[in-house]
Order: structure tokens, then C-alpha cells, then sequence
């Protein structure tokens, strides 16, 4: 059974940190890419940030760039989200994502979110 738990939201101060955690665990995860969306009230989920299987590459939307770091753990079977200088457009639900590929299938994986506010 495929499960992702995510930890660390909370409550912080425009220019704060945090740093999100997701537990993965059912399938093979160094295997998997993995990535971190989120969705604010009244809007459409957005990605926030991919790592491949092997940590080698990543990918971030625009407004992330610079300000967020996302790495994983394949011996721990952990993907984390740094998030830096946060404003308060940052708040929303953070969900974690997990994609693979099997016998020519796709599967696709998220978690129940964690969320993030940001205000003073």
C-alpha cells in the first residue's frame, strides 16, 4: 500500500522558513519521481517543485525559483521541501506527489497535504 505523509507546515512570518517532509513508503522509492504541489483557497493545484529517482535533476515553477530547494533521500525513503524568504501568496495546502512507471503503466500517488500559512 502506497502511502505519503507529510509534515512541517505551519505558521510563519513573511520572509520565514520552513522545511516540508514527505514519508514514502509501499513502493520502490528511488524509482519514483517525486514532487511537491500546492493549492490555495479558490485556486487550481499547482507544482511546485519535481526531483528525479536519483536526485540528478530538478525541476521549479517560476515563482519558486531561487526561494525553495526541493531533495530527497532514497536511503530513507524522504522527500523535503526548503522553503526560503516566504511570502504570503506562499500560503496554501502543500501536497507531496509520487509518479512511477511500471510494465508500461503510470502510477500516480499524493498525500493529504500540509498546510502552509503565511502571515504576520
Amino acid at each position: 500500500q502506497v502511502q505519503l505523509v507529510e509534515s512541517g507546515g505551519g505558521l510563519v512570518q513573511p520572509g520565514g522558513s520552513l522545511r516540508l517532509s514527505c514519508a514514502a513508503s509501499g513502493f520502490t522509492f528511488s524509482s519514483a519521481a517525486m514532487s511537491w504541489y500546492r493549492q490555495a483557497p479558490g485556486k487550481a493545484r499547482e507544482l511546485v517543485a519535481t526531483i528525479t529517482g536519483t536526485g540528478g535533476s530538478t525541476n521549479y515553477a517560476d515563482s519558486m525559483k531561487g526561494r525553495f530547494t526541493i531533495s530527497r533521500d532514497n536511503a530513507k525513503n524522504m522527500v523535503y521541501l526548503q522553503m526560503n524568504s516566504l511570502k504570503p501568496e506562499d500560503t496554501a495546502v502543500y501536497y507531496c506527489n509520487a509518479r512511477f512507471w511500471l510494465l508500461a503503466n503510470t502510477y500516480e500517488y499524493w498525500g493529504q497535504g500540509t498546510q502552509v500559512t503565511v502571515s504576520s
